[in-house]
C-alpha cells in the first residue's frame, strides 16, 4: 500500500481522536510522532514507546523531556492492503504503545489481544 506522510499522519490523528477519553486523559508529558521507519531501517516494528512508564516513575516531571509514542509509516503500509486495514493497525499500535505508558508489558498486551 502507498500513502504519503501527510495523509498517513492525518490517519494517525484521526485514530487518536477515536480513542476513549479515559485512555488518553491520563497521558501526561507525551508526544505522538510519525516517522517513516525505525532507526535500524527494518519494517518489523510498527510503533515504539520511548519513555518511562508511570509504574516506574518516582521523581519525574520538572524539566523532563516528553515521552514519545512513535508510529512508523512504512511498516504499517507494508503490512496493510486497504485503508480500513491501515486504520485498524494504526489503532492497535496506538493502544499498544499507550498501554506501555501505563506500565502494561508485551506479555499482558498479548493476553489482552493487543500484541
Amino acid at each position: 500500500m502507498e500513502m504519503d506522510a501527510v495523509a498517513f499522519e492525518a490517519l494517525v490523528i484521526d485514530e487518536l481522536d477515536r480513542l476513549p477519553d479515559d485512555m488518553v486523559d491520563g497521558l501526561e508529558n507525551v508526544v505522538f510522532v510519525v516517522e517513516d521507519r525505525p532507526e535500524d531501517g527494518t519494517l518489523d516494528l510498527l510503533g515504539l514507546y520511548d519513555g518511562l512508564a508511570l509504574t516506574e516513575r518516582t521523581q519525574y516531571g520538572m524539566g523532563e523531556l516528553p515521552d514519545r509514542i512513535i508510529v512508523f509509516r512504512e511498516p504499517h503500509l507494508a503490512e496493510c492492503d486497504t485503508e480500513e486495514e491501515l486504520r485498524q493497525e494504526i489503532h492497535t499500535t496506538l493502544v499498544h504503545e499507550i498501554a506501555h505508558f501505563y506500565g502494561i508489558d508485551d506479555e499482558q498486551l498479548h493476553e489482552l489481544g493487543w500484541a
